[in-house]
């Protein structure tokens, strides 16, 4: 079959704050077939693990299941996780993320994991025993302490008292009891979706790189990186596992040393993970073109967000990323394997108005991109500019 005689697929990530994935697949999919009435079009919204992956995998076809949680400060929350095949897809941003701070108000000091937790523990409970965990958005830096409590340990000061929740507490840490963790622990598969490779501790570390955005500065960072540093101690006593150098412990505030110390979790690329799920390998079967993007591409996204993700698992299919904003050089965009970039200010400088309108203008831009591409298209692009 001619190579021209294939299909398009399209694999976007949310335009973050304007489009959620499955909105901007289908404005891209809109855009292509008002320009190319006859192309095939294949689409699969994605994610990397961080916000938006539940959606994109419930809108692939995993059941949705409820559940109630702590928030990061410990107001409940509705969240979910999403199943399929005996696999369970848990995402931190949905329970106890950024995203769930009440008014959006930082809590560095005594937002905690503790929801995530339990949403685990809702999936265990359901007899799901392969577990993938997305981390992404986190609200805390508590090292999986939280986590790791909903599960079952428990973490006590030299009194034997229980120990408050978040990062602020655990420079009073002085013994730590995992005799109670979650006996669908011990025969479930536990797989850490991320993308950060930080340790844990140090100037590359969990507090110092991520603690920031979370509203960690000054003494309050050094209060968490001072907890972060003898939680890892402690855990070491417990387990025999030096780890707070691992390459992925400082995912998601330390969720990751938790995970992949404490619960024997592997780690794997979030958007790799995703891919996966949702069948990309099958669906990428006979494409002529492939068509992934996301709100931003920058240097972030070099460092193994979607859209490179998306371009490495269709290596020799030309694929195309659309972006609201670019700002990657050409060099940098060949480099992660894009046949070329596509942004929402090439036709329309103004950054609010793209924010404002980011759907109709999706939907030109995509036009712009069957002109280019499919070459039954060129006036029907030409139209839409």
């Amino acid at each position: 079959m001619d190579a021209s005689d294939g299909h398009v697929l399209i694999a976007c990530d949310k335009f973050k704050g304007t489009l959620t994935a499955a909105e901007a697949t289908l404005c891209i999919e809109q855009g292509l077939r008002q320009a190319a009435p006859s192309v095939r079009v294949r689409s699969v919204p994605v994610a990397d693990g961080g916000d938006g992956t539940l959606d994109a995998l419930h809108t692939a076809g995993f059941a949705r299941v409820a559940v109630r949680v702590a928030g990061p400060t410990g107001e409940p929350v509705d969240t979910s996780y999403v199943a399929e095949a005996g696999t369970a897809v848990v995402e931190l941003a949905d329970a106890c993320g950024l995203q769930r701070l009440p008014a959006g108000e930082p809590a560095p000091l005594t937002a905690s994991s503790y929801g995530l937790g339990e949403v685990v523990r809702a999936s265990l409970d359901a007899g799901y025993r392969r577990v993938v965990i997305g981390v992404g958005g986190s609200a805390s830096s508590d090292g999986g302490a939280g986590m790791l409590s909903a599960l079952g340990a428990v973490l006590t000061d030299a009194d034997g008292h229980e120990l408050a929740r978040g990062g602020g507490a655990l420079a009073e840490l002085a013994h730590l009891d995992l005799s109670g963790l979650h006996p669908g622990l011990a025969t479930a598969e536990l797989v850490l979706a991320a993308d950060v490779v930080n340790p844990l501790l140090g100037p590359a570390g969990a507090v110092a790189v991520y603690g920031p955005q979370k509203g960690a500065t000054g003494p309050i960072a050094a209060r968490l990186e001072a907890g972060l540093r003898r939680w890892a101690a402690v855990v070491a006593e417990v387990t025999g596992v030096q780890a707070a150098d691992r390459p992925g412990g400082g995912a998601a505030g330390g969720v990751g040393f938790g995970a992949l110390t404490v619960l024997g979790a592997t780690a794997e690329p979030g958007i790799d993970l995703v891919l996966d799920l949702v069948g990309f390998g099958d669906l990428l079967v006979g494409a002529r073109l492939v068509i992934t993007g996301e709100g931003a591409l920058d240097v972030q996204t070099l460092a193994g967000k979607t859209p490179v993700g998306v371009a490495r698992a269709a290596a020799g299919v030309p694929t195309l990323a659309v972006c609201g904003r670019n700002e990657l050089t050409v060099d940098q965009a060949r480099g992660a394997g894009f046949a070329q970039v596509y942004a929402l200010t090439d036709l329309e400088p103004d950054s609010a108005r793209c924010r404002r309108e980011a759907g109709p203008l999706l939907r030109r831009l995509s036009a712009v991109v069957a002109g280019s591409w499919l070459t039954d298209a060129p006036q029907a692009a030409r139209r839409a500019r």
